[in-house]
């Protein structure tokens, strides 16, 4: 019965599509493609994408009609339309509506062409639209683009790994960096839980990790450490700031790992591992030629080494973070490598250090 009563208004709508002129005729056989007459449900936001930016969340906007992705083009774009598109992606509110310079417009087909949205609109198709091939004539249409608030993302840069580094935030198509004005571990522990990395240990500016590019986004950041983003924190407005790259922050977060050779001659010495803030010694247990290959590796001393054997007697002193590290030649990373769980008291004996020499060397 549902089936009929569907069938059934389909039909009249139809009809009534057949006595309209052809532009309106293609408006209204558009709505109803996007509300689902005849097919199994309403549109969904795979009929849209943003193409050319640095997330699912920005760039040039590009429809699927007739098994093909086809540009949208116009000559009003404005925040109304890139309202809906945000909407319809599932990407937050619109940040930006824009025309794409040159460079970057697209070549392929047109897929819509005049779009005018009251806003409001659950899909770009329920807005006002024109078929490409009735407006060839209707002066100059161009490539939209928009930013939508969900295209912002958070990274750490040059830390030797995802969970320490530079702090940089992308923004309105752009990656840029932030203060440190005022920068504490307060700050630094919401940038840690927002990319999964633990609490923060430690907050470094750019001395530690380098001095970052372009757009410096954010400063005077103020966070209580419980927001669940940085840009959620109070902070002076996007892109207002009174700093140079000199002040870039950076962060050090409790996930962060990382292996050096302590007291090394060159690519040779007793093997640490540094977590939870902290420097530590990698316990030699049940270590395989190949946890000794891949250590190297990661320390950029060469693809192989060997384990020394020391006699001294004594107790270890200060964290001994891991043990019976085995890995395999299924591992192609010394973290990817199985061992027992972290523990500062791993071992505790001096023989248990270990010691090994790389078959590189750190300087040529």
């Amino acid at each position: 019965m549902l089936l009929s009563f569907a069938q059934s208004k389909e039909s009249v709508l139809l009809r009534k599509a057949q006595g309209l002129g052809n532009q309106a005729c293609g408006n209204l056989l558009l709505k109803l493609t996007a509300e689902g007459w005849g097919q199994a449900g309403p549109a969904s936001s795979t009929s849209l994408r943003l193409v050319g930016g640095g997330s699912r969340c920005d760039g040039r906007v590009e429809i699927f009609q007739h098994g093909t992705w086809g540009r949208v083009l116009d000559d009003e774009w404005d925040m109304q339309e890139a309202s809906v598109v945000c909407r319809q992606l599932r990407c937050g509110e619109a940040e930006t509506a824009y025309n794409p310079p040159k460079p970057q417009r697209g070549t392929g087909p047109v897929g819509l062409r005049g779009v005018q949205c009251a806003g409001h609109e659950a899909s770009l198709t329920l807005c006002n639209t024109s078929l490409p091939e009735s407006t060839l004539a209707a002066g100059i249409a161009e490539d939209v683009g928009v930013v939508c608030w969900g295209s912002r993302q958070i990274r750490l840069v040059n830390g030797r790994g995802r969970c320490a580094g530079r702090v940089e935030i992308y923004h309105q198509g752009s990656w840029g960096t932030v203060c440190d004005d005022g920068w504490d571990l307060s700050d630094a522990a919401v940038v840690c839980h927002q990319l999964g990395c633990g609490g923060a240990v430690e907050v470094v500016g750019s001395t530690r990790f380098g001095e970052g590019s372009g757009q410096i986004w954010l400063d005077s950041v103020n966070c209580s450490g419980a927001e669940a983003a940085l840009w959620e924190c109070p902070a002076g407005s996007w892109g207002q700031h009174d700093c140079g790259h000199k002040e870039d922050a950076g962060v050090v977060c409790s996930d962060f790992m990382a292996l050096r050779l302590h007291n090394s001659t060159n690519c040779s010495g007793r093997l640490q591992v540094f977590y939870n803030g902290t420097w530590g010694t990698v316990c030699s247990n049940s270590m395989t030629p190949q946890t000794v290959s891949l250590a190297c590796k990661e320390l950029g001393c060469g693809d192989g080494g060997s384990l020394e054997t020391r006699l001294p007697y004594g107790r270890v002193s200060g964290p001994t973070w891991l043990d019976r590290v085995e890995c395999g030649e299924r591992n192609s990373s010394f973290w990817q490598c199985p061992s027992a769980p972290w523990d500062p008291q791993s071992c505790d004996d001096l023989r248990d250090e270990t010691h090994i020499t790389c078959n590189g060397s750190l300087w040529g």
